[in-house]
């Protein structure tokens, strides 16, 4: 779908010249002691940025990092965040405010000349930000001429910079990243070359009802692994032994298991630890699980299964991970599904940190088709469902 046929403006359509532009985008990047340490939301951000600085925009960029939960919380500044996108800018100057709006944020912003960029403090120091406060939308309208949305992964958030500031603003449309996400999830939820395969992984059955059921509508196989595999295992009577099983989920997990008929694909084998933390893999066929084992990974004949449906699929979609990704014990069901992606030779996406993360560690994310930079935002949207993001933009 092209973004025109979504009723948004692209960013390639506005009015930008030596006006204020306002500019959301999703700057959340992973800390450690106060370093980044990955700025791929960065890097994803520039193509729009550069945009604007070479029309002369006079740039103002707005983001959250981490749940400072409406306070200020020191150590989740944007300070570093603007020294790393000073530097990726060829050393460009980028003017962090001390606050989000009001009269500081003003002097800031006033002071910019065509081609200058300001960041706003950390947008979540405001609790009147995820309230969806159009007082707080007001206030920062009091610094856009135009407004640009550029934050896919926040695009289902009904936040005020996201969804109240954008309906005050005339002059409104979609940025460049947020245009690439739109046309590649809807070609998946619209268009699908065939055989279709969506691979989902993560935790909980619960976090990923809606999607489930929307997409063994669309596919034609779905393959499940990680912890939620569990649930739909036990409800097909298996022993999970000390494995995370949502016991509430079991009904539900049993309906999609009739539903779906030979669409779902769940695990024949299982890589087994005695801990998070364990350091040796038992694999295990998916029955009698020892009460003393937990779960951790797809097994072996598990990820070659799966790794032929992918290969040989026109279509894929991969969200969540295959196991307990972060321990490398448990993360070869992951790399065996970011490997096949990545030889796949139909359109593929992956969504989601831990399966971004999958594809970078196995070394191939230059070989799929497009890697979203939004893992709720984009299950919502293949789900069907209207993001506030973007339904502030039509």
């Amino acid at each position: 779908m092209s973004l025109r046929a979504t009723g948004i403006r692209s960013v390639r359509d506005l009015d930008v010249d030596g006006r204020r532009v306002f500019c959301r985008v999703d700057f959340n990047v992973p800390m450690k002691d106060g370093a980044i340490t990955d700025d791929t939301r960065i890097r994803a951000a520039l193509p729009t940025i550069t945009h604007l600085l070479e029309r002369g925009a006079r740039l103002v960029l707005c983001s959250h990092l981490g749940r400072p939960k409406g306070k200020v919380v020191p150590a989740l500044s944007l300070e570093p965040v603007a020294a790393r996108l000073a530097e990726l800018l060829a050393g460009g100057e980028v003017r962090l405010t001390d606050e989000r709006a009001g009269d500081g944020a003003k002097r800031v912003v006033g002071d910019l000349r065509d081609g200058q960029v300001a960041l706003l403090e950390n947008v979540r120091f405001d609790p009147r930000e995820k309230a969806d406060d159009e007082g707080f939308a007001r206030e920062l309208k009091a610094l856009a001429d135009v407004y640009v949305n550029d934050a896919f992964g926040a695009a289902h958030r009904a936040h005020a910079s996201v969804s109240a500031l954008p309906r005050m603003v005339g002059e409104r449309g979609a940025g460049l990243l947020l245009e690439k996400e739109i046309q590649a999830l809807s070609a998946l939820r619209e268009s699908p070359g065939r055989p279709y395969v969506a691979v989902l992984g993560g935790a909980k059955v619960s976090d990923k009802i809606g999607v489930l059921e929307a997409l063994l509508t669309r596919v034609d196989a779905l393959l499940v692994g990680g912890a939620m595999a569990n649930t739909f295992l036990a409800a097909q009577g298996k022993s999970m032994g000390g494995s995370l099983v949502e016991d509430d989920k079991l009904p539900l997990a049993r309906s999609l298991i009739d539903r779906a008929g030979d669409k779902l694909v769940l695990p024949v084998d299982l890589r087994l630890g005695d801990g998070l933390d364990a350091t040796v893999a038992e694999t295990w066929e998916t029955d009698g699980v020892p009460a003393d084992r937990l779960a951790l990974d797809i097994g072996p004949e598990t990820a070659k299964h799966y790794a032929e449906r992918v290969r040989k699929a026109e279509s894929v979609f991969w969200n969540g991970p295959m196991g307990l990704f972060e321990n490398p014990t448990f993360a070869a069901g992951s790399v065996a599904v970011a490997e096949a992606i990545a030889a796949c030779p139909g359109f593929t996406v992956v969504g989601g940190g831990d399966s971004v993360a999958a594809v970078k560690a196995a070394g191939v994310a230059d070989r799929v088709s497009h890697v979203s930079t939004g893992g709720g935002a984009s299950l919502e949207l293949l789900e069907g469902k209207r993001l506030p993001g973007m339904e502030a933009l039509r």
